[in-house]
């Protein structure tokens, strides 16, 4: 019974990962659609926004499908169980690593919309970086104390 919950479960994440990389795919070729549609249009005041928009979503798409590539790497290729401190730091790792440049970029982009639009509004991109470095610290924090745990099991 146990191994057909598994399979079962494995599968699910499988194809949970390929329904990530559709919508990501989808949102990329969407953007992409989206500047041509208006590449040629007579509203050019919008078309900066719209770039700027696009290239959020881009990145947005790009960190779904790195979180669909760990779902697959680990759900349905490794095993499911961290056997040791070290795989569950390189995990965790890759994970913060992936939040932390997606929110970085999603910053930046939100820089130049503030930039282009009010300078009150450079607040939240501000937010966004400070927590984005906080993320990093914090994951060097982590790396730093979980050595010391492996070093100590070996």
């Amino acid at each position: 019974m146990e191994k057909i919950c598994n399979v079962l479960l494995t599968g699910i994440h499988f194809l949970a990962a390929l329904i990530l990389i559709l919508i990501a795919l989808l949102t990329m070729g969407w953007s992409v659609y989206e500047i041509l549609i208006n590449l040629f249009s007579d509203n050019k005041e919008e078309f900066i926004p719209l770039i700027l928009q696009s290239v959020g979503a881009i990145i947005i798409a790009a960190a779904i499908i790195d979180v669909a590539q760990y779902m697959i790497e680990e759900e349905v290729f490794h095993d499911k169980e961290l056997r040791d401190p070290e795989e569950a730091r390189k995990t965790i790792t890759k994970i913060m690593v992936i939040i932390s440049i997606a929110v970085s970029i999603e910053a930046l982009v939100y820089i130049f919309k503030a930039g282009t639009k009010d300078l009150q509004l450079l607040l939240y991109p501000a937010i966004l970086i400070f927590v984005s470095s906080f993320s990093i610290v914090a994951l060097g924090i982590y790396q730093k104390l979980s050595v010391s745990v492996e070093n100590k099991v070996e």
